[in-house]
């Protein structure tokens, strides 16, 4: 079994997901799970080639990640993912949940923010969930000890919106959903600590935008070294701060 921490990395088709693939796909071994759009990175169904050097030995060729289409809002779909990752990498260490659904709306204009309330919180809030209880029920449950010194842990991908309000952008329903996100993962913390697995939500702003994409990498893989738990750790323009 290979010493690279295994990270099960889902919305791994978006920004940061794909982000996270093309930094630190040497340090992980990471099954990328997506849905609507693979993540543009070498895979084992697809290499990278340089338009202008289609021969050379890319770095990305030599650290591909495992792609694996799933919808992560059926639980029949997250079954056979995790069937999947455990069949080819064995174990997870980091569940990092980047899949995310918003839908911004004033409340009284049309139906659209409330036909989006079923949606936001089922890729928001149930699909981390079930995800995070497939794995801990197949590999974490019966491993505390291993798990502890493994140092194994969730991150969920919140927003700054699950804590602050920003009137006038239509956010109500999203910024629901990513406030329960935040105290469904203080909640797992709680639960999976028996199981020595530790779990903490990442609520950035607007990114690339306010925050750039890379500040919100490198704070996952600060918060997959650290030993916090039970915390949402916000990144804003101004600096970072626990809640």
């Amino acid at each position: 079994m290979s010493a690279t921490r295994v990270c099960v990395l889902t919305g791994a088709g978006g920004r940061l997901g794909s982000a996270f693939c093309w930094s630190y796909a040497s340090r992980y071994q990471i099954a990328a799970l997506w849905s609507r759009r693979p993540p543009l990175f070498a895979s084992q169904d697809q290499r990278v080639f340089d338009p202008l050097g289609e021969e050379a030995d890319l770095h990305e060729n030599r650290c591909p990640v495992l792609t694996i289409r799933a919808d992560v809002t059926s639980r029949a779909a997250i079954a056979r993912a995790v069937d999947q990752v455990l069949s080819r990498l064995g174990r997870v260490d980091l569940l990092v949940h980047a899949a995310g659904f918003r839908h911004w709306a004033p409340m009284l204009d049309g139906d659209s923010l409330l036909d989006s309330v079923d949606r936001h919180f089922d890729v928001n809030v149930r699909a981390p969930l079930a995800l995070t209880l497939e794995v801990a029920k197949r590999f974490w449950a019966g491993r505390a000890a291993e798990n502890a010194a493994a140092n194994r842990n969730v991150v969920t991908v919140s927003s700054t919106a699950g804590v602050r309000v920003y009137p006038g952008h239509g956010q109500s329903v999203y910024a629901a959903s990513k406030a329960a996100l935040n105290h469904l993962t203080r909640h797992l913390a709680a639960e999976l600590r028996p199981l020595g697995v530790r779990a903490n939500a990442l609520a950035p702003d607007s990114f690339p935008g306010i925050v750039p994409t890379a500040q919100v990498t490198q704070a996952l893989v600060r918060l997959d070294e650290g030993t916090a738990t039970g915390r949402v750790l916000m990144l804003e323009a101004h600096g970072e701060s626990w809640v």
